[in-house]
């Protein structure tokens, strides 16, 4: 069997499992309703929690940003790449979310990376909740530090490793919004926990970042918490619906990782007009607080709703996840829900745990109350139809 036969096989396997994943060709801008393959659709499958993305104070932000600078960086940040839009909104994030630096990556899988290989090594050891994100866990494979995970937001568990490591430096990591359950870590309780066991807490607010907090500065202003041993790291592709990531904390800290970290070293600086049209994006969710109102809204309503043959998991974020199980149904239901003009993944292992495949509803603050409602109407006829041909 050639190599090309074997991967042939693997994907054979993975279709008869209902695993394989396909992409969708969007044409048009990024909101609720997009088209998919040619299909108008209403979409609950986008993270631009707060509508952004095709928002005009940052479309004519990045636009004007593009005349002035160009479209391209030309070089690392630390050879002639680094602009001073970069720099000022290195300055901006780190006012917004109340911590004395920051540091710019271009995707959040690029500042995990980054961050735990630089900070952690042979002698070291990370705790990471089994439920965190895999970009997480690859650094912690890069990084060769002992790996430890715990079951999820289990503390007791993380206590009772944390005090029997040895560990030269420890490392706890955490989603502070958990992607596909949409839950929230108990940042005070774990906080606590690092402060106890001398550690380092890394958060990683990606769904968190401009939408939890009154001003929607994230977990930190969620909780009122701010501790030197705290590692923040958000994207900026989500609710501040541009791309990007940024990674901050005190000022030693930011230094070493632009020494250390080598996917913020050794790649090329992302386009400046980015970081212009994110500036926007920061005060357009300080300008707009109704966004964020408008979404608990929403997040209310859909709760509202009990379905008879699934289970909506635990969740107060604008991650909504319809717990189904099995991926067979699962797919069923995504494909009902699809040829009724709604789009809704079904997110299957190895992306979640076996036996808990789900519907993850992304709900925005664009979406409008008739849009939900539609939402619900159309879970409740998929029943009907779904428990009928059972």
């Amino acid at each position: 069997m050639t190599l090309l036969d074997d991967l042939a096989a693997e994907l054979a396997e993975r279709t008869s499992a209902g695993l394989r994943r396909q992409r969708r060709v969007i044409q048009g801008p990024q909101t609720t309703e997009v088209v998919a393959n040619g299909k108008r659709l209403l979409s609950f499958a986008s993270n631009d929690y707060l509508g952004l993305a095709n928002h005009p104070r940052l479309i004519s932000a990045m636009q004007q940003a593009t005349q002035a600078v160009g479209v391209g960086s030309g070089a690392s940040h630390l050879i002639t790449g680094h602009h001073a839009l970069h720099e000022e909104l290195e300055q901006a994030l780190a006012r917004f979310v109340g911590l004395p630096a920051a540091l710019l990556f271009s995707t959040g899988y690029m500042a995990n990376m980054g961050v735990v290989a630089a900070l952690v090594g042979r002698d070291d050891a990370v705790f990471a909740d089994k439920l965190n994100h895999a970009s997480l866990n690859d650094a912690v494979v890069l990084s060769r530090a002992e790996f430890k995970r715990y079951p999820h937001q289990d503390l007791p568990a993380l206590e009772s490793m944390l005090a029997a490591s040895r560990a030269r430096r420890k490392l706890v990591l955490v989603d502070a919004v958990f992607s596909m359950d949409g839950d929230i870590a108990p940042l005070p309780e774990i906080l606590a926990l690092c402060e106890r066991y001398d550690a380092w807490l890394m958060l990683d607010d990606a769904h968190g970042f401009g939408v939890l907090g009154e001003q929607g500065a994230g977990i930190l202003e969620h909780f009122n918490i701010t501790s030197p041993r705290i590692i923040y790291m958000a994207t900026l592709g989500k609710a501040a619906g541009v791309a990007g990531a940024f990674v901050a904390g005190e000022p030693v800290l930011i230094d070493y990782l632009l020494q250390q970290a080598r996917t913020y070293i050794y790649t090329t600086a992302s386009p400046a007009a980015l970081a212009a049209a994110l500036q926007e994006a920061l005060k357009v969710i300080h300008d707009e607080p109704q966004r964020r109102a408008h979404l608990r809204h929403l997040i209310s309503i859909l709760n509202a709703h009990t379905p008879r043959r699934w289970q909506w998991m635990p969740s107060e974020t604008a991650i909504q996840p319809l717990l189904v199980g099995g991926n067979d149904e699962v797919l069923r239901l995504s494909e009902y829900l699809l040829t009724h003009g709604l789009l809704v993944p079904a997110i299957r292992p190895p992306t979640v745990p076996k036996g808990t495949a789900r519907l993850r509803i992304s709900l925005s603050a664009t979406h409008s109350e008739q849009d939900v409602h539609t939402l619900i109407d159309a879970l409740r006829e998929a029943e009907v139809v779904l428990e009928s041909a059972a």
